[in-house]
């Protein structure tokens, strides 16, 4: 079945950074960009219909402009004020549904960046699954437009001011302001490139897969335990600590004393942009030290994370410039190639564990291997999900063994920090 979709507003404005961003990405990694892929999947409240279901989903695409923009050529967005979007009805399992929705990679010109399923028992609808483009929408967009569909299935309009759209922030970057903004964020890139190492995992494995991109994903009990013991110990948040603890072992893997990192940042610190479902993640840039003892390179980690932090709401042009300046100065490519994506909503925070309880956890902790694909933007990716710890890496730079053996010493690295 389709939605038909009418709202008031129409247009075109050039990409915002975030969607810059994502789209580099996105091109470095076709054809096998439907990694970049994500769904989210909503209980229906109460009992409701196909219609009354099909009603709020007209709505939000209504509200939401990057739920109804194609990418425009030359690289740029264009709002469209009608339109149809297809929508699945099934009675599948919800997250087999959305698996199969995210699975092929989106045809970004001529088809709606959002894919719908609904899920019915009956003529009930229990479940919409939402698969987004990673072109119009990141994490917290998504979580933004889950919080509107479930407002207007509940009350039949969300209250309050229009939705903040895209186009507005992308004229709004390209503004003076946002060239402010920019030029302070350019200034801390170029300071780290001068000092941060060629690349992370410059030397060949030995021992490539075939396809070479791997992911394993480590659930581990005991290291959710020892992250906030650790961060309890040293007052700070659970992410920096594993941002700190995934640095210090990508520097020990690749056989650097300095590691160059980049942390993905939500960039929603902006008042015109905590509604806004639009991609506004993007990488800073985080280097640290890393020879000395964790406790050591944890107290430096904070006020490096923060700086790298600060410099992700960035122009990617700037960024590019001085990519580009730096490797002609040097020779040769400069380019972390490694990044850290805390894809948790919020941080569960310090909180006090014994060695008893460490113990105790261990035993639970396994690994599975969980994806494979031909090309990946990236050498070293880590993501933190309420799940676990994964690690996708290309095996031409980092083996399969050589993952396995990081997420396990990660583990390690953390307990023995949390039994101090």
């Amino acid at each position: 079945m389709t939605i038909r979709f009418s709202a008031p507003d129409s247009g075109t404005a050039p990409l915002t950074w975030g969607q810059r961003a994502i789209w580099e990405a996105v091109e470095r990694t076709a054809p096998d960009d439907h990694y970049f892929n994500f769904g989210r999947v909503l209980k229906v409240p109460g009992t409701r219909t196909v219609a009354e279901v099909t009603v709020a989903l007209t709505a939000l695409v209504e509200r939401h402009g990057s739920l109804r923009t194609l990418l425009a050529d030359p690289v740029g967005q264009r709002l469209e004020a009608t339109g149809r979007m297809p929508v699945e009805v099934t009675t599948g399992d919800p997250d087999k549904v959305m698996a199969e929705l995210a699975a092929t990679r989106f045809d970004y010109h001529a088809e709606w960046p959002l894919r719908v399923a609904l899920v019915l028992d009956g003529d009930t609808v229990t479940h919409v699954v939402l698969v987004f483009c990673h072109l119009a929408t990141d994490g917290l967009g998504s979580d933004v437009a889950l919080r509107d569909l479930r407002t207007l299935l509940l009350r039949g309009r969300v209250s309050g001011p229009p939705a903040p759209r895209p186009l507005d922030l992308a004229h709004w970057q390209a503004g003076p302001q946002g060239r402010q903004v920019a030029d302070a964020a350019a200034a801390h890139w170029a300071d780290e490139h001068a000092r941060m190492p060629d690349t992370m995992f410059a030397g060949p494995s030995g021992d490539p897969a075939d396809p070479p991109i791997r992911r394993a994903l480590l659930r581990s009990p005991a290291l959710q335990l020892a992250t906030r013991a650790v961060a309890l110990a040293n007052r700070t948040s659970t992410s920096t600590v594993l941002l700190a603890a995934t640095a210090t072992l990508a520097g020990r893997f690749s056989g650097s004393g300095r590691c160059a990192m980049l942390p993905i940042v939500g960039n929603r610190f902006r008042r015109d942009t905590l509604g806004i479902v639009s991609t506004l993640s993007q990488e800073g840039l985080f280097t640290l030290d890393v020879d000395g003892d964790f406790p050591d390179v944890l107290r430096a980690a904070a006020p490096a994370a923060m700086r790298a932090y600060r410099s992700a709401y960035h122009d990617p042009a700037d960024r590019a410039r001085i990519v580009r300046d730096e490797s002609a100065r040097r020779g040769t490519a400069v380019h972390p190639n490694c990044c850290f994506n805390d894809m948790r909503f919020a941080d569960p925070g310090p909180a006090a564990c014994t060695p008893a309880d460490l113990d105790a956890a261990l035993p639970a902790t396994a690994l599975e291997w969980q994806m494979s694909q031909d090309k990946l933007n990236c050498r070293f990716c880590v993501h933190v999900t309420t799940e676990g710890v994964s690690l996708t890496a290309d095996t031409r730079h980092l083996s399969s063994d050589a993952i396995e053996r990081y997420l396990h010493a990660l583990e390690d690295l953390l307990v023995e920090a949390a039994r101090r």
